[in-house]
């Protein structure tokens, strides 16, 4: 995409979203109160979030990572959809799995703390949750709870580290290995699948 070609209902999102002050995210700064906004629906835009994390605009990948970082603040998910929000405008995006990708997990004592691929840093407990379905090819598809139903999927060599971190623990359905972090349990996979 490029810059000189954005078109006046993107354009007028960035123009919001760096009023509001999401230019950049950093530790320990608020995010703005998408969910408190309640502006008409504007209809469709063209942007596209590859499952990868990459995001599109047109058929174009955006290689401006702090447009891409700007615009992930604005996002909010709805019953019908992903949208980016601004106090003035609600337009829907397509996405291929979740909006985010966990690129980087840490052990900070009893808590794990994600980073994502657009600087979301998040500690998976009770209220950012980590889950993993199963596809129907057999291979996991783990996730994490960014914020308000946001969700990120979990890299590949992440989730790795995430199995070397895990533990097995008999539940209901038998043993099964899963991590911890602040208090909650996470299974990384289905019962008995590590003893196959």
């Amino acid at each position: 995409m490029a810059d000189e070609a954005v078109r006046p209902g993107l354009e007028g999102i960035v123009a919001a979203a760096q009023a509001l002050g999401a230019k950049k995210q950093a530790p320990g700064r608020g995010l703005p109160p998408v969910h408190l906004w309640n502006p008409a629906h504007c209809g469709e835009i063209d942007i596209f979030i590859r499952k990868d994390g990459v995001w599109f605009h047109e058929g174009t990948p955006i290689g401006r990572e702090a447009l891409v970082r700007l615009f992930s603040t604005v996002l909010r998910k709805d019953p019908d959809g992903i949208h980016l929000v601004t106090p003035v405008e609600k337009m829907k995006i397509q996405v291929e799995d979740a909006p985010f990708v966990a690129t980087r997990v840490d052990r900070d004592g009893a808590a794990l703390r994600f980073l994502t691929n657009v600087g979301d840093e998040v500690e998976a407990g009770p209220e950012n949750y980590i889950r993993v379905e199963m596809a129907p090819d057999g291979e996991p598809r783990p996730y994490v709870h960014v914020r308000r139903g946001l969700e990120a999927l979990i890299a590949r060599p992440v989730f790795y580290e995430l199995v070397e971190l895990a533990e097995e623990r008999q539940t209901p359905q038998g043993p099964t290995l899963g991590v911890a972090s602040n208090g909650a349990w996470y299974p990384v996979g289905p019962a008995w699948a590590h003893q196959l």
